[in-house]
């Protein structure tokens, strides 16, 4: 892009004698994006296209406003220090809000959104603000799907009448010429802005009437004689899709399918308008959509950046992120020394995993026994066995011991121990009521199933380390990411997806999260304190303990 012009230089210190966000960017960070950085997202031939390393900067500051795409293309037209950003002429006209959209497409067919936190990341390093080691945080919150939530009745009727639209705008003709007429009724307007029946029985009638009318749908598209653009609409894909999920056949009357036929969480779809949104539920919150990762490190003599972003369905589990979160930061040489995390986070396997192949402590509460004989108190519980690995054996808290030693698979696959204690062991034991529920008739003794030993002992010392105040105190640092999240969801709406599918939820995950760390580090150059945790009035008169 070159320099920033000398009379734009000059008309914008004028008007921003303290300078703004996007004129620090440039003075601090120079120029972060080069149209040589984005050469392979276009084609070789064609008709120039508007500065790629200036619309990254556009796209990223565009995020870090709040903007549209219209409002970003004019601020580009009309703003002082955004032309010094970009480095352009006062008479610059910019471009068509329209660029952003096509920008974008291309972010995402090459995959290069994340490399727009990377260059910024580099930067930030380059200038001593950022560098492997320290503390890091990662915690993760819903995202909610930009397509309007809707369930059961008006799901099922929604997926047919967006199939019909579709097919319509495809082939009005053939459509008009083919379908019932009852239909233009009963499927010309949203579900839920028409008197849908009270009763279940009627309710339960409509669903079939609606699966027997997309069936029929289906059945006429397939045939020869339709047009064969028909049944590569997206829409038609998802009826399809939809009705293979919730409907049978039986007898030749269309039935819905029983919850427990239906697929599983991770592959039932939710709305027709969002295929890669699922449904989901975390501690009594119920959302259709998607989940977003952050990591940030956590240092006091630099500013807190968010080094990492990751963008999932809403019910992947929070601990496969581990392993790939740690991948992506050690190619770019910003692995932490500790990884503060919660306990959605912290397993036995992945405590190990982080420490052998990446030298990484993974710091978080492991999850407590969920034993019968732990939560009582009184019981023996798993950590009341003392197991020699060497020698395959494991003693009780009474002295016997037992080699009945078995390695097998859970039933997710993953290595296990079974060990098993005689019931000539057990059945005399003066406390076998603290041990098992088994009564003296029955044919089995206490049975253990232990990790392997890595595992095993991590988890041991683990929850001997928790009750330290010296891990604590570690720990509590790991709380400042919950005010990350809440800097994402109110100022940049993090927690609402701008755009339908997930690669474009991803991309925009990526583009807030280097938009907050533009303001993060604009708030280090101009020594803006961090926020401290607000207490309301009624807390501040506590009574001391």
């Amino acid at each position: 892009m070159g320099g920033v012009p000398e009379e734009t230089a000059r008309v914008s210190r004028a008007a921003f004698p303290k300078g703004s966000l996007a004129m620090r960017i440039r003075d601090e960070l120079g120029e972060l994006f080069t149209d040589v950085d984005f050469a392979g997202l276009y084609p070789s031939r064609g008709k120039p296209a508007w500065s790629p390393g200036r619309l990254a900067l556009v796209s990223v500051m565009q995020f870090a406003e709040g903007l549209s795409d219209r409002q970003a293309a004019d601020a580009v037209r009309g703003r002082l220090d955004w032309k010094y950003l970009l480095g352009l002429e006062l008479a610059d006209p910019g471009f068509d809000h329209s660029v952003l959209t096509e920008f974008r497409d291309r972010l995402i067919a090459g995959g290069a959104g994340i490399e727009l936190l990377d260059r910024v990341l580099e930067a930030a390093a380059e200038r001593g603000l950022l560098k492997a080691g320290g503390r890091a945080r990662t915690d993760s919150t819903i995202v909610l799907s930009a397509a309007r939530q809707i369930n059961g009745l008006v799901r099922l009727g929604e997926t047919l009448r967006a199939a019909l639209n579709s097919v319509a705008a495809c082939e009005p003709e053939w459509l008009a010429g083919w379908a019932p007429g009852d239909w233009f009724d009963r499927y010309a307007i949203r579900f839920e802005d028409t008197r849908l029946p009270k009763g279940k029985a009627k309710q339960a009638e409509l669903i079939e009437r609606i699966g027997a009318d997309g069936l029929m749908l289906l059945e006429a598209v397939h045939r020869p004689d339709a047009p064969v653009s028909l049944r590569l609409l997206d829409r038609v894909r998802t009826l399809r899709q939809m009705w293979l999920q919730q409907y049978l056949v039986e007898d030749g009357q269309v039935r819905r399918r029983d919850l427990k036929d239906r697929p599983p969480g991770a592959e039932r779809l939710v709305t027709p308008y969002d295929t890669d949104a699922r449904g989901s539920v975390k501690r009594g919150i119920f959302w259709d959509g998607y989940k977003v990762h952050l990591t940030e490190t956590c240092e006091p003599d630099r500013p807190n950046l968010i080094t990492h972003v990751a963008t999932t369905d809403s019910t992947v589990q929070d601990v496969r992120l581990v392993a790939p979160i740690h991948a992506h930061l050690a190619e770019r040489d910003l692995l932490p020394e500790h990884h503060l995390v919660d306990a959605g986070y912290a397993t036995a396997r992945e405590v190990v995993n982080a420490r052998r192949d990446h030298k990484v402590g993974l710091v978080g509460p492991v999850l407590a026994s969920t034993s019968w004989q732990a939560k009582d108190g009184g019981g023996f519980s798993q950590a009341d066995f003392d197991v020699d690995w060497d020698n395959r054996r494991v003693t009780c808290p009474n002295g016997k011991s037992t080699g009945q030693w078995l390695d097998d698979r859970s039933q997710q696959g993953a290595a296990v121990v079974r060990v098993r204690f005689p019931l000539a062991t057990c059945r005399p034991c003066e406390v076998r009521a603290q041990c098992t529920r088994a009564d003296n008739k029955s044919d089995r003794g206490r049975r253990i199933t232990l990790r392997p030993r890595s595992e095993h002992e991590v988890i041991q010392q683990a929850r001997a380390r928790e009750e330290t105040g010296e891990w604590k105190e570690q720990y509590a640092h790991r709380a400042g990411v919950e005010g990350t999240i809440s800097q994402g969801v109110r100022a940049f709406g993090l927690r609402r997806c701008r755009y339908h599918g997930l690669a474009k939820a991803r991309l925009q995950h990526q583009l807030t999260a280097t938009a907050m760390n533009f303001h993060r580090l604009n708030a280090w150059w101009t020594d803006t304190p961090r926020s401290r945790t607000r207490t309301s009035h009624l807390a501040a008169l506590r009574p001391a303990e």
